[in-house]
């Protein structure tokens, strides 16, 4: 009869050959991959909603007006994703975590690939805007039904000096999925005339995303539905919970834990999303060499994820947290300087603010989750990001282009800086807490 020991970090000891141990390598694989299929999802349509919505969707408008119409409907998958983690849960307590997931990336999947078969508006009207909409609504549902728990299951199983290590594994998903999707508008913008890349070629990432999510379904699969994963995803009490009890006994963690990211999460859209429908709408630059740009600086954010480990191993995760929210709020006030400073300045504020960004997003999933208590860390740790998403990211693209181009980009400097103030305060208030790292 075979035989197995759990030691203390949660990975089981190979004590039989035909019981395989455990690496915590095998759950990284996982998370990255499931992570990096979805951001490339997530900037697909992120890109596109810049360069191609309002120009199909939203022809009857001005180009900036186009512009802020396309970013309201980006904005309705965070709006969704707090119900879709809510619904699937509630699938993964009826029929099982596989059923789950598999549910959700195959919605995901299905709702990014029909925005490659969408009528224009030229074709019917408001009936496409609406289809768009519903589509980016399932995106939406489907991202917040895809938490699969992994990347729980990897920080709880962290030696405690390498906490920072293992929390910031899961976010090299989101550089990742940038440089891809990315580097694919890219190509089809240097390669295709302004007619047929708006006719057909802006289509062809969003047939790309679905097969990229069959391979991410099959990875996560085989990872979360092994009995071995089973038993550990129970032992440390990695199910759903009900979100009433939940919000009740640990709705502060959630508020904190999603407010201490604040910096991090507005700083997202202000150097992927928003300077690249700033380029488009009041330069002349190049779209497709300034996206080659952002390209470099997602590989210097992903060095940055990486650093980040390291550096919240020594200093602690909060600490990380909001030196970086201290800098990042410096970094605000340049945002005029360096986007109205040529092509130089520009280029200086997308590699400084990706650096910036992969230092604080390395840490931003995991420096307060694990304030939550065991039987709560699952459904918590989903709720949080969703709420995280949604207050610092959600509306970052659709305030900074009203702001900046009815007021100036000063105030975009002042929405950024609120941010850094949001993350500064939680961070104190969890600190008050004396709730330990």
């Amino acid at each position: 009869m075979q035989s197995m020991t759990v030691p203390a970090n949660g990975f089981s000891s190979q004590t039989n050959s035909a019981n395989p141990r455990i690496a915590p390598e095998e759950i990284a694989v996982g998370v990255v991959i499931g992570r990096a299929s979805e951001y490339f999802d997530f900037f697909v349509y992120a890109i596109a909603s810049v360069l191609v919505f309002p120009q199909v969707f939203f022809p009857f408008a001005s180009a900036l007006d186009g512009m802020l119409y396309s970013f309201v409907i980006f904005s309705f998958a965070f709006l969704a994703r707090p119900l879709g983690t809510v619904t699937f849960m509630a699938i993964q307590q009826r029929f099982g975590r596989e059923a789950k997931l598999t549910a959700a990336l195959f919605l995901l999947g299905t709702s990014t690939a029909c925005m490659a078969f969408l009528p224009t508006y030229g074709d019917m009207g408001m009936a496409a805007i609406a289809f768009l909409a519903v589509l980016r609504f399932g995106q939406g549902i489907a991202l917040g039904g895809s938490w699969d728990g992994l990347p729980s299951l990897l920080a709880l199983s962290a030696p405690q000096n390498k906490r920072g290590w293992y929390a910031m594994l899961g976010q090299l998903g989101a550089p990742t999925g940038f440089i891809i999707a990315a580097g694919l508008f890219s190509f089809l913008l240097a390669n295709l005339a302004k007619e047929d890349f708006l006719t057909w070629g802006w289509r062809y990432p969003f047939y790309v995303a679905f097969a990229i999510n069959v391979v991410a379904l099959f990875a996560r699969l085989r990872l979360v539905s092994t009995k071995e994963y089973a038993r550990l995803l129970e032992e440390r009490e990695l199910q759903p919970t009900d979100v009433g009890e939940l919000l009740k006994t640990q709705g502060r963690n959630v508020v904190i834990g999603a407010l201490a990211a604040l910096a991090s999460y507005a700083l997202f859209h202000l150097v992927t999303v928003f300077p690249l429908s700033w380029i488009s709408l009041y330069s002349e630059r190049s779209v497709s060499e300034f996206l080659v740009i952002q390209i470099a600086g997602a590989f210097i954010a992903a060095a940055c994820i990486v650093a980040s480990g390291w550096i919240a191993d020594r200093v602690g995760r909060r600490r990380t947290l909001g030196t970086l929210a201290i800098m990042i709020g410096v970094f605000s006030g340049f945002v005029p300087l360096l986007l109205q400073g040529g092509d130089t300045g520009q280029t200086t504020f997308i590699l400084l603010g990706f650096a910036l960004l992969g230092l604080s997003y390395g840490q931003a999933a995991g420096a307060v989750t694990a304030n939550f208590e065991s039987r709560f860390r699952y459904s918590g740790a989903a709720l949080t990001s969703d709420l995280a998403w949604l207050v610092g990211a959600a509306f970052a693209p659709l305030v900074a282009l009203g702001l900046s181009a009815n007021f100036g980009l000063a105030y975009v400097s002042l929405y950024l800086l609120s941010g850094a103030a949001g993350s500064l305060a939680a961070l104190s208030l969890n600190r008050a807490l004396e709730i330990k790292d």
